[in-house]
């Protein structure tokens, strides 16, 4: 099922046509708020309320040419005052592909440094995402030239794939900001772990290895995660070292395990909602159905009268 899901994903026929189904419309909505700013931004709300922080992302991906670009800095530019001047607390996330990193990846570097030094003057922080392998490499490079210029930034990490430890080690002497995800992209078993088991495992000592390397140091560890075992595993591995709970983030999407959200921010967590929205949302919602079979029951259920 999850190959169906990834094939689907990547089918620009589908991607053409699913969408405009009502019956997509409504089940997609599950997952975000809506498809403009206005949407996302309301959404804040009762999460604030709760005690969580909310995260921010545009959906799409993959210019076809540099110039668009320019109209996704000016969004986030303007989401970013937005955020800030509704009191929200809020942050951002941005895909390379979408700033330009196919076509120029120096105008790319530009565009996400000019987005990190606009946070960051508002008090706030920039998130790196991660897309497929094939990025790996540039998009790492890229959160190095970035953090050099501007500490307030984070990368996203995939902890299916085999290489990243070493990335993590690689990245260490920066004082990093990590958000660990499992990984939601269809990679071949030469360079990532397609097991659940052996993904968990990795998960598991990757976020313990890095809370426990750097103790004493500026670094922040969200874990991009649903599985709450999990979550309480690492918790319980590294406060057996001295490490508070506090000491990383839980983030969850929004729609998501909502009442786990909540009642891990009660329980002292920080707790972060990842807010997606946008019109270019198709294959993003394909990678939430592949990445657990409780995602398809609910888009199941809310396609239901």
């Amino acid at each position: 099922m999850r190959r169906v899901f990834l094939w689907a994903a990547r089918n620009s026929w589908l991607k053409a046509h699913l969408p405009g189904l009502w019956f997509m419309k409504r089940a997609v909505r599950r997952f975000m708020p809506g498809e403009t700013m206005d949407d996302a931004l309301k959404a804040a709300a009762p999460l604030q309320a709760a005690g969580i922080a909310t995260l921010y992302t545009r959906l799409g991906e993959n210019l076809e040419s540099l110039s668009e670009a320019d109209a996704v800095v000016a969004h986030y530019l303007e989401l970013t005052d937005r955020i800030v001047a509704a009191g929200i607390h809020g942050e951002i996330s941005v895909k390379p592909t979408q700033l330009g990193l196919d076509h120029d990846p120096a105008a790319c570097l530009a565009n996400v440094v000019r987005l990190a030094e606009h946070a960051a003057a508002l008090g706030s922080f920039l998130w790196i995402d991660m897309e497929g392998s094939a990025y790996t490499d540039a998009t790492i490079e890229l959160y190095e030239q970035v953090k050099a210029v501007q500490p307030r930034t984070g990368i996203c990490l995939q902890a299916y794939l085999k290489r990243t430890a070493a990335d993590i080690e690689r990245l260490l002497p920066l004082d990093p900001a990590i958000r660990l995800v499992k990984g939601a992209y269809d990679e071949p078993a030469a360079i990532a772990y397609r097991d659940r088991r052996a993904v968990d495992a990795n998960y598991l000592g990757l976020a313990v290895r890095f809370l426990l390397d750097g103790r004493g140091k500026p670094i922040r560890l969200g874990l991009g995660t649903h599985d709450v075992a999990l979550i309480e595993q690492i918790e319980a591995q590294v406060a057996a070292a001295g490490v508070a709970r506090d000491a990383f983030e839980i983030e969850m999407l929004y729609g998501i395990r909502a009442n786990e959200q909540i009642r891990m921010a009660k329980a002292g967590y920080h707790v972060l909602t990842l807010i997606a929205y946008g019109e270019h949302w198709y294959p993003w919602y394909m990678r939430r159905l592949a990445e657990r079979p409780a995602n398809v029951t609910f888009a199941i259920r809310s396609m239901l009268p």
